[in-house]
C-alpha cells in the first residue's frame, strides 16, 4: 500500500525533516520504526506549528499517512501496542549505537558509521513518544551526535579521530550535507536540496564520557539504515557479530518460590510483562544476553516482588 505523497515541507518544520527521510529510509526493512518515526514528527510538528495553511496541510497528509501504516500493520502488536512498539524501536536505536560505537573503538571512520551514530540519536528522539527518556537513553543521544559531529568535522579536515569516548567540545555537524544526494522530504521521495540543517552540540558538558555504559557483546543490526556511498573509496568492512557474553542465571531463581504473602501490584505486572516484550524484541535482533537479562528481571519481580 502506497502512502499518501506529502507536500513540501514547511521551513517551520524543518527540524523534523530528518526523522521523516530515516522514515523513509526504512519503511521497507523496518516499517515498526518507520512508524513511529513519523508518528515523533507528526507530534513534534504539531507543537511548534499546526495554525498556519502550509503547515496544517503538510501535517494533515502526514496523519493520513500514519493512518494507512496503521491500518496496513494492523494485526503487528508493535503498532498496536505502545509497550511493544517501545522495546522495538529501543532495541533498534540501541543496535545502531553499539554498531557506530565498535566500528569507533576499531578505529574503523566512514561515512557508514557517522551516519548511523546521527541516526541512533534520531531514534532516541522518537522514543519520546512513549514518556520520558531514561537518563542512559539521554546520555546514548548526547553521546551519539556528539560523536557523528566530531568524526565527521575530523574527517573533513584531514585529521584522525580519537578513538572511544573522550572529553567533549562543541561540534556542528550537517547531516544533510553528508547524505548521499543532499535529499530532503518532498511528496513522499527525496529530492535535491540547497538546504542544510546543521546540529549545534549546544548545552553538551565538555565532561569525559569514558563512563558511558555500553552493553556487552554487540553488534550491527541485519539491516543499518546507513550505506557507504559508492563515491566515496571506502571499503566497508564485514561485519562479523561479536561474541556475546551471556549473563549466568541468578542461582536462587531455580529455588524460588512465590511466598504466599508476596501480593503484586498492578505496576508490578506492567513491569513484568515490559521486561517479558524487551526479552522478546531483543531475540528478533539475536541479542541473547538481553533477553536473558530481561526474563531474569520479570521472573524475580513475580516470584520475590522486587527487582
Amino acid at each position: 500500500m502506497a502512502a499518501p505523497a506529502l507536500p513540501p515541507l514547511p521551513p517551520q518544520l524543518k527540524s523534523i525533516q530528518h526523522h521523516l527521510r530515516t522514515a523513509q529510509e526504512l519503511d521497507k526493512r523496518e516499517p515498526v520504526v518507520a512508524y513511529y518515526c513519523r508518528l515523533y514528527a507528526m507530534q513534534t510538528g504539531m507543537k511548534i506549528d499546526s495554525k498556519t495553511p502550509e503547515c496544517r496541510k503538510f501535517l494533515s497528509k502526514l496523519m493520513d499517512q500514519l493512518e494507512a501504516m496503521k491500518k496496513q500493520f494492523g494485526d503487528n502488536e508493535a503498532i498496536t501496542q505502545e509497550i511493544v512498539g517501545s522495546a522495538h524501536v529501543e532495541n533498534y536505536a540501541l543496535k545502531m549505537f553499539l554498531y557506530a560505537d565498535n566500528e569507533d573503538r576499531a578505529g574503523q571512520f566512514h561515512k557508514n558509521m557517522i551516519k548511523s551514530f546521527y541516526t541512533a540519536s534520531l531514534l532516541i528522539d522518537v522514543l519520546t513518544v512513549f514518556g520520558e527518556l531514561s537518563e542512559e537513553n539521554a546520555q546514548h543521544r548526547k553521546y551519539a551526535r556528539w560523536k557523528a559531529a566530531y568524526i565527521h568535522n575530523c574527517l573533513k579536515n584531514g585529521e584522525t579521530p580519537q578513538p572511544g569516548p573522550i572529553g567533549m567540545e562543541g561540534e556542528s555537524f550537517d547531516a544533510e550535507r553528508e547524505e548521499a544526494g543532499s535529499s530532503s522530504v518532498h511528496g513522499g521521495t527525496t529530492q535535491s536540496s540547497s538546504s542544510s540543517s546543521t546540529y549545534e552540540a549546544n548545552n553538551i558538558p565538555t565532561s569525559n564520557y569514558t563512563g558511558i555504559h555500553i552493553p556487552p557483546g554487540a553488534h550491527a543490526p541485519a539491516n543499518t539504515p546507513a550505506e557507504v556511498p559508492h563515491n566515496t573509496g571506502v571499503t566497508s568492512n564485514t561485519i562479523q557479530p561479536a561474541p556475546q557474553n551471556i549473563p549466568l542465571v541468578d542461582p536462587s531463581l531455580y529455588s524460588a518460590q512465590s511466598a504466599g504473602e508476596v501480593r503484586l501490584t498492578p505496576e508490578d505486572f506492567a513491569r513484568a510483562q515490559k521486561y517479558c516484550k524487551y526479552a522478546g524484541s531483543a531475540l528478533q535482533y539475536e541479542d541473547v544476553s538481553t533477553a536473558v537479562q530481561n526474563l531474569q528481571k520479570a521472573l524475580k519481580l513475580l516470584l520475590t516482588g522486587r527487582e
